[in-house]
């Protein structure tokens, strides 16, 4: 099964990132890809509002994505932003992936929201309850966002219920240290249960000449597909590109024989 990584710089208007996701799901497909994985905030990039243009997963946006994916034929997964709870008293949204193509269509709801180096997520966002999952072909892939990836119970999970692939979607923040905490964290994920890791982020909106929100989590790029052992297999640069990963699952069978860790876990 081939994964396409879409790296890409989102913006304020909706249309213009959906002819993003248009065109990475073109051109993904035309090169082999069964799976094509966008960014958290695809439908609209962090610094703007994100309540004004919240919708439900059968809404306008959601509905284009998925025609997308079922004219190409292929699964898409895509960072949107859906309804919070309705009785808050500020409005909030979900930071959702959708999930959509070849007879699936499901989401999740990012978990651990970035309230960290001075952003607080959790003033505009409801937070999700539940791991999700996916299998298509035989491979099962879990499901993660952007903060949850600090969070290894989340990947351990997804692990143990049989992900072999985990997906990771991010608008990573830039800083000091930074991306070389992104750079530690997939790879740490992957070792801790021995799964493929697919991180697709942000570009860094410098090197796409986009104009970024001061202070927003607007990607620093750095996507990557690393192996089971947590070897990088690729690593893209700061600028949009996309990256390709062949999987192999006789790898994740490999490393979990050699090295068991989710079968050796203890619950403290």
């Amino acid at each position: 099964m081939r994964v396409a990584l879409v790296q890409l710089t989102t913006g304020r208007e909706l249309e213009r990132n959906l002819e993003l996701i248009r065109g990475g799901i073109r051109d993904a497909r035309a090169a082999g890809a069964d799976v094509v994985v966008f960014p958290e905030a695809s439908m609209r990039a962090f610094g703007h509002s994100l309540a004004d243009i919240a919708e439900p997963l059968d809404g306008p946006w959601a509905t284009a994505v998925r025609t997308a994916a079922d004219e190409a034929g292929v699964v898409v997964v895509a960072g949107m932003f859906t309804p919070g709870n309705a009785g808050a008293a500020t409005a909030t949204v979900r930071n959702t992936l959708l999930v959509h193509g070849r007879g699936i269509d499901t989401h999740y709801d990012k978990i651990h929201l970035y309230d960290a180096f001075g952003f607080k997520e959790s003033d505009t966002v409801t937070p999700g309850a539940e791991a999700v999952r996916f299998t298509v072909d035989g491979v099962t892939f879990g499901l993660a966002t952007c903060y949850d990836v600090r969070f290894p119970a989340l990947f351990t999970a997804n692990a143990a219920a049989g992900a072999q692939v985990q997906l990771v979607c991010a608008s990573w923040g830039a800083g000091p240290g930074k991306a070389e905490q992104w750079d530690l964290l997939v790879r740490a994920r992957a070792v801790d249960t021995t799964s493929y890791v697919l991180a697709c982020g942000q570009a860094d909106p410098v090197a796409a000449g986009v104009t970024a929100r001061p202070g927003a989590p607007t990607g620093i790029g750095r996507s990557a597909v690393v192996g089971p052992y947590g070897n990088v297999i690729e690593r893209a640069g700061d600028a949009p590109e996309t990256l390709f990963a062949d999987l192999d699952l006789a790898v994740v069978e490999e490393a979990r024989r050699a090295l068991p860790v989710l079968v050796n876990r203890r619950r403290i």
